[in-house]
């Protein structure tokens, strides 16, 4: 299926014979066709049948997928229900001119791989914005919409850029890209990714680059999948609505497809429309970034209890090691990070109180006063989207525990917590969106906050933005973050990985993002290799490789050097410690 247009999908092309041309046609295509063109495409033509690489699930049958060229790009349609998937029926769409715009409207529907139709309409506008072409679509059902795709074609082959990250030459293998973590329930695919924000580049031979991103100024749920021909991908761009509503008709935020020499001339003029988009301040501008955040040289992070209940440092260590980092860099700029303060990692999720075993109530006021005594900052870890149904207290929030766009229950189960080889699920995922879990996690914040006076506080999970029938997750954070601060403006809320409108609402996080750098503040993440063997604490990777020179990344733009201290880190490879501080302190110009 290489050939651009072959008999085979002429004759499958449901209700039209011939190309149907564009009324008061535009000006000729690079590929030498009139522009606006409708062409009878189907889900099999231009690319790999059967595929030549990794793949993902499609149908078995030619989906009748009729197109119209615009710019050098094909562009086709289709609308998803709760229930099934609708084509455009070719032989009720119009394209017609409107200035260098084409305005295409399908006044019906096809189903069953067009053997059947349906009541339905889409309208999509393509239209020219200097070297780009955008455009914007409405679909309209008798029935709750899902979702809305754009299927383009005519992206070349090339090396594969997420989010604007560095380039991949994934071959024959078909990709999946969804925006943000759960957009496309993305578990389990070959070739799959997460992106931090809705852009996909593809670095052609010779080097020039071809994107497609989303222009929305909402967290709403996208995809791109990216199949393969012999010469160029067939590309659908998903966007998938919000599954708490329950709408008939739905405008797709505006798509952008273009061209740019370079991969930062590709991703640049997205970054500038996030910024807009969702107010992302500079980091030197944000009003919610302490004066001590400013001035932090290093994140120093004290594993407490694994989930096993194996115990790396108590409260009273914790405090040893503090006194003694005292020595060695001023306290006043190092923040100190409790994962598992509060008992078993995620087993003891959501009741977030000191852990006996640890010191309990009186050893943790006795860490964090003396801590700040001393000139530290500290902060507890708290999970923004998980709880465990066996805890007391799972009755008061048990109707914030997520259901997917699908109605199924979302559970957080994919970790082996214990080593049996078995994946657990005693864990649910929390949708902050509902007030039951956001008030209850609120409560656990500031109580903290109130009984130990604790200058920051760690969300875990932060990016874990999902599509489900109850309530948006992005919203229902950014509220309880905004609550939090306005009881206590001077404690900073830290998150772990972001996507893009997270830089908005956290100025600090887990996990790098170097072109969020401008904006956000980033460190080492808790499962970060700690000096010598290499373990990552209370987090379920086990073992990496500690390598002092990998402290050198902390030089990249608004990376702060981090320090792992596990069960063996302060009396076995105090040396090792040492040297992370040496380089911190050069990497702030501490003298």
């Amino acid at each position: 299926m290489t050939d651009p247009i072959s008999r085979r999908d002429l004759l499958k092309a449901a209700g039209a014979a011939a190309a149907v041309p564009l009324v008061g046609r535009a000006s000729g295509s690079a590929r030498g066709r009139p522009q606006g063109r409708i062409l009878p495409l189907t889900s099999t033509s231009e690319v790999f049948v059967p595929p030549r690489g990794n793949a993902f699930q499609k149908f078995s049958f030619d989906f009748p997928e009729p197109s119209v060229e615009y710019g050098g790009l094909r562009f086709g349609f289709m609308v998803f229900s709760r229930e099934n998937a609708y084509g455009i029926a070719a032989d009720r769409v119009q394209v017609e001119p409107d200035g260098d715009a084409a305005v295409v409207t399908a006044s019906e529907l096809v189903w069953a791989g067009g053997q059947q139709r349906a009541p339905g309409r889409v309208a999509a506008r393509l239209r020219r914005n200097g070297d780009w072409i955008e455009w914007d679509v409405t679909a309209e059902l008798d029935q709750p919409i899902k979702a809305v795709t754009t299927v383009v074609r005519g992206i070349p082959r090339g090396r594969i850029s997420v989010g604007g990250g560095g380039v991949q030459d994934l071959h024959d293998d078909e990709v999946l890209i969804g925006y943000p973590f759960g957009a496309g329930d993305l578990f389990g695919g070959n070739t799959a990714w997460s992106a931090g924000t809705p852009l996909v580049i593809v670095e052609a031979a010779g080097g020039e680059c071809h994107f497609l991103s989303s222009l929305d100024d909402r967290v709403r749920a996208k995809r791109f999948f990216l199949q393969p021909g012999e010469s160029g991908y067939r590309v659908e761009c998903v966007f998938e609505a919000e599954g708490w509503l329950e709408q008939r008709r739905v405008t797709v935020p505006t798509w952008r497809a273009g061209r740019a020499p370079t991969l930062d001339e590709a991703a640049g003029p997205h970054f500038e429309h996030l910024a807009k988009a969702f107010r992302i301040a500079r980091f030197a501008d944000r009003g919610d970034v302490p004066a001590w955040l400013h001035e932090t040289a290093l994140v120093v992070a004290l594993h407490g209890m694994h989930y096993t209940g194996y115990v790396f440092n108590d409260f009273d260590g914790m405090l040893e090691i503090l006194r003694w980092v005292a020595t060695r860099i001023p306290p006043q700029r190092v923040l100190v990070f409790l994962p598992a303060w509060d008992g078993r990692y995620y087993w003891d999720y959501p009741v977030y109180r000191p852990a006996e075993r640890l010191g309990g109530e009186r050893g943790f006021a006795r860490l964090v006063g003396e801590g700040r005594r001393l000139g530290f900052k500290l902060m507890p870890m708290f999970g923004a989207t998980a709880a465990n149904r066996r805890q007391p207290p799972w009755p008061r929030i048990a109707g914030a525990a997520t259901l997917t766009l699908d109605g199924d229950p979302l559970d957080l189960n994919w970790v082996d917590w214990d080593n049996d080889r078995h994946e657990e699920g005693w864990l649910s995922y929390m949708n902050l969106g509902v007030d039951a879990w956001r008030d209850w996690l609120a409560g656990r914040i500031a109580g903290t906050i109130e009984r130990y006076g604790v200058d920051a506080y760690f969300l875990d999970i932060t990016g874990g933005w999902w599509n489900n029938r109850q309530a948006d997750m992005h919203e229902g954070l950014r509220r309880l973050v905004a609550d939090l601060r306005a009881r206590y403006p001077q404690v900073l809320a830290c998150g772990e990985f972001l996507y893009d409108a997270l830089a908005a609402v956290l100025p600090l996080h887990q996990v790098y993002w170097p072109r969020m750098a401008p904006y956000v503040r980033a460190f080492s993440h808790l499962s970060h290799p700690a000096p010598g063997r290499g373990s990552s604490g209370v987090h379920e990777s086990g073992f990496g490789r500690f390598d002092p020179d990998t402290l050198s990344l902390a030089r990249r733009d608004g990376l702060v050097p981090t320090l792992s201290v596990v069960d063996d880190t302060f009396t076995a490879h105090r040396e090792a410690m040492e040297a992370v501080i040496r380089r911190a302190r050069e990497w702030a110009g501490i003298g």
